[in-house]
């Protein structure tokens, strides 16, 4: 049996949850809830419907020393909820910049660990970002609610394509300034 990757990112924990590396272990919930439609639809990498293969080349990307992204799966177990709750990452865009995304499973929407999410990891800023930046869909307002909430501005209208639509979308992009 092969263990999983040591990944050299840092487990930060919440108090709903803990933020950590994913794991090979995690496949079959993220193929299970990025295989939902409507939330395959607000990102801009899962598609829809998932192919064979892609969660495990998306777990492979991940646990690479050569990343250009740190992923953590956002597990609840601390607090009785399910091991896989969302994923959140951080992008390395430039020297000191990152972009951060997220998305969290059906059954925990409108819960509040998406904010949670991400104000814990603004709070840890474990690339030692001085900005933050993140986009959503025009059409997912409940997103753009928890980066602002979490102290995001807006700067601007864009488009990114997203994979589920087969189609170029129009985003709200934001960035957040960090001490």
């Amino acid at each position: 049996m092969k263990h999983d990757a040591i990944v050299n990112q840092p487990v930060i924990e919440a108090d709903r949850f803990v933020l950590r590396p994913l794991r090979r272990s995690d496949a079959g919930l993220i193929d299970h809830y990025a295989s939902d439609r409507v939330l395959a639809r607000m990102t801009v990498a899962i598609p829809h419907p998932i192919p064979p293969g892609a969660t495990d080349a998306f777990i492979t990307r991940a646990l690479s020393d050569a990343r250009v992204a740190d992923v953590w799966a956002i597990d609840g177990q601390k607090d009785g909820a399910e091991e896989l709750m969302g994923v959140i990452s951080l992008d390395r865009v430039d020297h000191g910049k990152s972009e951060i995304g997220y998305w969290v499973a059906p059954p925990y929407w409108n819960t509040g660990v998406a904010s949670a999410a991400v104000r814990c990891l603004i709070n840890a800023n474990p690339l030692k970002s001085v900005t933050m930046y993140a986009s959503v869909f025009q059409d997912n307002p409940a997103s753009a609610r928890v980066l602002t909430n979490s102290g995001f501005q807006y700067i601007g209208d864009a488009e990114n394509f997203s994979v589920a639509r087969n189609a170029a979308v129009p985003t709200w992009t934001y960035s957040l300034k960090l001490d």
